[in-house]
């Protein structure tokens, strides 16, 4: 494998903890294929405990602070961020998972051997809180076809184990305003023509809270039925993939918490 220089893309806010975001960077200290940047977005100011974290890691990982006065959410948080990396690969990490050593190594083999994939994640574990206790492993279909299929119901890549071509994500003009950012940037990607994979291996574990599926309710809907729209606007929804996927939504987010859960283990 080539020596390929690359970026991370990470977002932090204040209400976020200090060790999670230790124990993140330190996954980057780790890697196998260390990055050569890591751009981190500070959306709104942060405490002081996180940003002597940042400094503690800044030379060792070549961390570029980005800064910005207010909290402006994840979605304008990462294209102001995206401005600032400099390489054509960029991996997206959230600043409370932990990346596995081989991370990196896979994604940019991977991304070399097939520079027709524009945006390629992986298999992540979910796990508690202190990484202690596996609650899932989130498994997505290899091939671009696959991928197509599956990501009319449900986000067909993990977002915090994602690797792309920025020139790529430009082009569609970033990750839109929409709730969950992430599956609006895919669903327009795809839309376009640009060709997705996933590596059929965990790269990432994912930390979850205790109330993940819980809080997972009416003001999640909304953002969800907004989000419909939008993929129906842009021609990635037919008109009765539209309304299949309301009734899902809402069948899903509604019901008390004990269902939610029954039904989240069956969805994994």
């Amino acid at each position: 494998m080539q020596d390929v220089k690359f970026s991370v893309l990470m977002s932090v806010y204040a209400r976020e903890k200090s060790q999670y975001l230790r124990e993140c960077l330190a996954s980057m200290v780790d890697q196998i294929c260390p990055p050569t940047e890591i751009v981190v977005v500070e959306d709104g100011p942060i405490s002081k405990e996180l940003s002597d974290e940042i400094d503690v890691f800044r030379e060792k990982l070549n961390i570029i602070s980005v800064k910005l006065d207010a909290n402006v959410g994840l979605s304008a948080a990462l294209n102001e961020g995206l401005k600032h990396c400099r390489y054509e690969l960029v991996a997206r990490m959230d600043t409370d998972d932990v990346s596995l050593p081989a991370r990196f190594l896979r994604q940019i083999d991977y991304m070399q051997r097939f520079p027709q994939v524009a945006v390629s994640s992986a298999w992540i574990e979910e796990r508690n809180q202190d990484m202690t206790l596996v609650r899932s492993i989130r498994r997505l279909p290899e091939h671009h076809s696959d991928i197509v299929s599956f990501a009319k119901r449900r986000s067909p890549v993990s977002h915090p184990a994602v690797m792309f071509r920025k020139s790529a994500v430009l082009a569609v003009g970033g990750y839109p305003s929409v709730f969950p950012e992430d599956y609006g940037l895919w669903s327009v990607m795809i839309v376009r023509g640009y060709e997705f994979a996933n590596i059929q291996e965990v790269l990432l574990l994912m930390r979850t809270g205790e109330d993940f599926i819980t809080r997972r309710g009416i003001n999640f809907l909304k953002g969800e039925l907004k989000l419909l729209a939008f993929q129906r606007k842009i021609g990635f929804l037919t008109n009765s993939d539209y309304v299949m996927n309301y009734i899902i939504r809402c069948a899903v987010r509604l019901p008390p918490d004990s269902v939610k859960k029954a039904l989240y283990k069956l969805a994994r």
